[in-house]
């Protein structure tokens, strides 16, 4: 028979999420925008300036436009994803004070709904009222069950704002700075910009892979969408800096 340790000890080794697994989407998400965004700026200006004889001068409008897109984004990124889920976590807070509200001051409508949804999932009559029964002497957990499968929430009670937005922000900046790299390193702004297209590419297959180690999912179909959102983006961009040589 389980005991609550053996219990906690199995869940702990064999259900805990790792940081990665926990933040992904904030990785994803952040990186993504971070490559392309970030490409995408400076492709536009390789466009526009590629070929032109002021050279010098073409590389550090690139390089200081690059960077200051990077943080300036990177930091707007990571704020609106704090703001953002600090306005899902009051939402939720308030949506769960109604639906408590509800199960203590119509306790039968709260019922019915209940059994209505168990019905629903499979249940017989008989079983979704005993079920039904059963939810009803607990409160707590009666609410978290009508807020999953009536309101079909998912429960940010447990997200950090901060963490999330300062996660976004890293991940964003970190992986943003790849494509800018080569023009730290490269004076033709040619040159830069076609390494910088490949450092790129390198940054959208190491975010593929990341992305299907944690999810799980096909790392071919990983790798290939983020390559073709980042190499759609970029190819837009370049295109339409050519319009302004």
């Amino acid at each position: 028979m389980y005991t609550k340790e053996t219990f906690d000890a199995h869940l702990e080794q064999e259900h805990r999420q790792s940081v990665y697994a926990n933040n992904i989407s904030e990785i994803v998400y952040g990186g993504n925008d971070g490559i392309v965004t970030t490409f995408a700026a400076i492709a536009g200006f390789s466009g526009a300036a590629l070929g032109n004889a002021t050279l010098t001068y073409s590389v550090l409008t690139v390089l200081l436009f690059g960077l200051a897109n990077l943080f300036a984004d990177g930091a707007a990124m990571g704020l609106g994803s704090f703001i953002s889920l600090r306005s899902e976590k009051k939402v939720y807070a308030n949506l769960k004070e109604k639906e408590r509200y509800e199960i203590l001051n119509s306790p039968d409508m709260e019922r019915s709904e209940t059994k209505y949804l168990l019905l629903k999932k499979g249940y017989s009559l008989e079983e979704a009222e005993e079920l039904t029964r059963l939810l009803s002497k607990n409160t707590e957990f009666w609410v978290e069950f009508m807020m999953h499968y009536e309101l079909e929430l998912p429960n940010p009670e447990h997200d950090n704002p901060i963490i999330k937005g300062l996660i976004t922000f890293l991940s964003f900046c970190i992986f943003g700075f790849i494509p800018i790299i080569p023009y730290l390193l490269i004076k033709n702004l040619d040159n830069a910009f076609f390494v910088s297209a490949g450092a790129a590419s390198l940054a959208l297959i190491v975010l593929g892979c990341t992305r299907a180690i944690v999810t799980k999912e096909s790392l071919v179909r990983a790798i290939t969408e983020t390559l073709l959102v980042g190499g759609t983006s970029g190819t837009i961009a370049f295109v339409v800096g050519l319009f302004f040589r």
